[in-house]
This record gives C-alpha cells, sequence and structure tokens, in this order.
C-alpha cells in the first residue's frame, strides 16, 4: 500500500507545529514592528467559543518595562526583545454564562499558539509564561479590574533551539471509537 501524499499546505503547516520550541536565551537584537503585528493579527484568527474573542493583548517592547516584568515573573527567562500579555476582558466573558470561566482561557491558549507558530514561521522564538504575579502585573501595566493577565508570550530571536522533546507515540495516546 502506497504511502498518502500530504499536500504541500499540509506539510509546512505540521513542519512549523513541529519545529516550534520553547524559546529561553534570545539574541539581543529588536523585532520589526510589522512582525509584531502579523503575529498579533494570528492571535485574532483563534477559534472562540461564541465567537466572544474575550481576548486582550498587550504588548511590551520597551526594555525597562520587560525588565520590570521579569521581576514578578519568575518563569520569564532571558533577555527577549518583547512580551505579549494575553489578557481575559471580564466585560466580555460574562455573556458566557456557566461557560465564562473556562472558554475564555481555553481560546487565549489558542490564541498564544496561533501567535507562536507565526512567530516560528517568521524565525522568531517564543515562549509561553504562566509563572507571574497577576496582581503586580495589572498594577505595572494601569490594567482596569475586569481585564486579567492570563498568559505571557515571550518573543526574540533565539540564541540557541533545543532539541525537540521525545513524544509518546500516537498509539499510546489515541483511542478510536472509545476508550
Amino acid at each position: 500500500m502506497s504511502e498518502l501524499q500530504l499536500p504541500e499546505k499540509a506539510k509546512l503547516v505540521l513542519e512549523v507545529i513541529k519545529g516550534r520550541r520553547s524559546i529561553r536565551a534570545f539574541e539581543d537584537r529588536g523585532i520589526p514592528d510589522e512582525y509584531l503585528r502579523i503575529i498579533l493579527e494570528a492571535g485574532i484568527w483563534a477559534p472562540s467559543g461564541g465567537n466572544l474573542q474575550p481576548w486582550e493583548f498587550i504588548l511590551i517592547k520597551k526594555k525597562e518595562l520587560i525588565n520590570k516584568v521579569k521581576l514578578i515573573s519568575p518563569g520569564l527567562f532571558g533577555d527577549p526583545a518583547a512580551i505579549v500579555v494575553l489578557c481575559i476582558n471580564r466585560e466580555v466573558t460574562k455573556k458566557a454564562g456557566r461557560m465564562s470561566e473556562h472558554v475564555p482561557l481555553m481560546d487565549i491558549s489558542m490564541a498564544a499558539q496561533n501567535m507562536m507558530l507565526m512567530a516560528y514561521a517568521l524565525g522568531i522564538g517564543s515562549c509561553a509564561v504562566l509563572s507571574f504575579n497577576k496582581v503586580a502585573l495589572q498594577e505595572l501595566l494601569s490594567m482596569p479590574e475586569h481585564v486579567e493577565p492570563a498568559l505571557l508570550v515571550s518573543l526574540g530571536y533565539p540564541k540557541t533551539v533545543p532539541k525537540p522533546p521525545k513524544r509518546k507515540p500516537l498509539n499510546e495516546v489515541v483511542h478510536v471509537d472509545g476508550y
């Protein structure tokens, strides 16, 4: 039996998915504004439950401010050229009713993945960071109370790219038509 030939677009998408790594050491150079705009645009094209789009993004480019964010973010390593703070607008999520806790977090996660994949496609490294002080970050960035920081994504040109981590084989994690 011959192996299925994937369309070129599918091959490219799989290459990007498999190639992206969490980068924690960055070169000392900035990212073009147009690249940052495209990365942020990739975020807004993520799926969103009920199309609520509960996200708001804060782009941090100033070195002094990045250094202050690092002081309250023990999970943020290296010296990124930029940080995206992915936030949940709780005024928007009220429309989700009972699902207002879970759906926005899933939406933010998918937006972050879109951003990180686009960054990789542009030659930019990224790392999702969940270890940070939310209250201190809200104060530092003068955020209103109804806007909650949920995730940070650091961005910069990688100094080094780690080898891919081992993945479990499909037959260990996929169950067809039931467990």
